[in-house]
């Protein structure tokens, strides 16, 4: 059959469109993907058939003019969605949240095609919980909360690339070196250029001496991050992208990075204890949600940005470095959150919808 994917243009949404495209494509089936020009970075390694890219934007103000571009653009969007729709006569659509994905959804469903969406975080986003009236809903987190009763709601896990699957190995306790791993994207990565090398700096010398860090930068911070390390005589690993962080993620002996869905759920299928930072100010505090499933599942902990200085930092470090048994006993934890199928159970229930109907 063919399958219409939507997804918005970031990693975020990418990677576990990406994941099920895979999964779809190695059962015969075939891929029509619909996203915005932020993907065009991502679309050399997407497996699908077709792409489109839709005009799209998230409204962020209630200034009724950016309300009417936004609505304006909605509306181009629907009409070109629908005759891609039409071309391509999908038996499904599914889509994986982000604004961009409202147009091609609501055209799926204007032509009856069944539709699907895949909520990534623990609470849904405002796209999704528009969608969700139409479509069926599938979900990462099996206690995912902010969807009505009248929902139709399939819990599946998060679906991830397979670079994430083959990085999978064992966790190997710090013996002389501790390797961590700091990462957030372009939006996390300021913050924790700003405290990661002040925290670091605290650490007795002994455990700084232990240190082998990897951190993500950006490139205007790169300068005054590299200084800082040297001073302090950390080894440190600077860049502002790694092409394989997954490869990274499995090297580490902890993680200290934002809560999105994509990062929790390859942080649980490698099994990696972290500190994870939600960002602040989202309109439905989706990281906070996802950070506090972590840790609850016992994979690490919650570090609010508000509550979080160099000092605050620096003592969970020193407690984490010095306490061996609960980096391990944490990596097992994290892991109990792994659903490493979960694209292929998401195949599942779309081939079953297009067949049967909404379970």
């Amino acid at each position: 059959m063919k399958v219409l994917v939507s997804a918005g243009g970031t990693g975020g949404h990418l990677f576990p469109a990406e994941a099920l495209a895979g999964a779809l494509k190695g059962r015969g089936h075939g891929v029509a993907l619909v996203t915005d020009k932020r993907a065009t970075p991502f679309l050399d390694r997407f497996p699908a058939d077709e792409v489109k890219l839709l005009a799209a934007e998230t409204p962020r103000s209630k200034n009724p003019l950016a309300v009417v571009r936004a609505l304006g653009l909605l509306a181009r969007g629907v009409l070109q969605a629908r005759r891609f729709v039409r071309a391509q006569k999908p038996a499904i659509a599914v889509g994986f949240g982000g604004y961009p994905t409202v147009a091609p959804l609501v055209a799926a469903s204007l032509s009856k095609v069944p539709c699907v969406v895949h909520e990534a975080n623990a609470v849904p986003g405002s796209a999704n919980a528009f969608l969700a009236r139409f479509a069926h809903v599938a979900t990462s987190f099996p206690e995912t909360t902010g969807f009505q009763k009248k929902h139709s709601i399939t819990f599946v896990g998060m679906p991830v690339r397979p670079a994430v699957l083959a990085a999978v190995r064992p966790y190997e306790a710090p013996g002389e070196t501790v390797r961590l791993l700091v990462f957030g994207g372009s939006q996390g990565a300021r913050v924790f250029a700003d405290l990661v090398p002040p925290a670091l700096a605290l650490l007795p010398d002994a455990l700084r001496a232990k240190l082998a860090l990897t951190q993500q930068c950006r490139p205007e911070d790169m300068a005054r991050v590299a200084a800082a390390y040297e001073a302090a005589g950390i080894a440190a690993d600077l860049a502002p992208f790694f092409a394989d962080l997954p490869g990274k993620m499995a090297d580490a002996h902890l993680v200290i990075a934002r809560s999105g869905a994509s990062t929790v759920a390859e942080l649980a299928t490698i099994g990696r204890p972290a500190f994870l930072v939600p960002l602040p100010g989202a309109l439905d505090q989706d990281q906070a949600h996802n950070a506090a499933a972590f840790m609850k599942a016992g994979g690490g902990l919650l570090l609010p940005q508000a509550d979080l200085t160099p000092e605050r930092l620096k003592d969970e470090l020193e407690k984490a470095m010095t306490t061996r048994h609960w980096l391990v006993k944490a990596a097992e934890d994290a892991k109990t959150m792994a659903r490493p199928d979960a694209a292929e159970r998401l195949a599942d229930l779309l081939e079953k919808i297009a067949e049967h109907g909404a379970p």
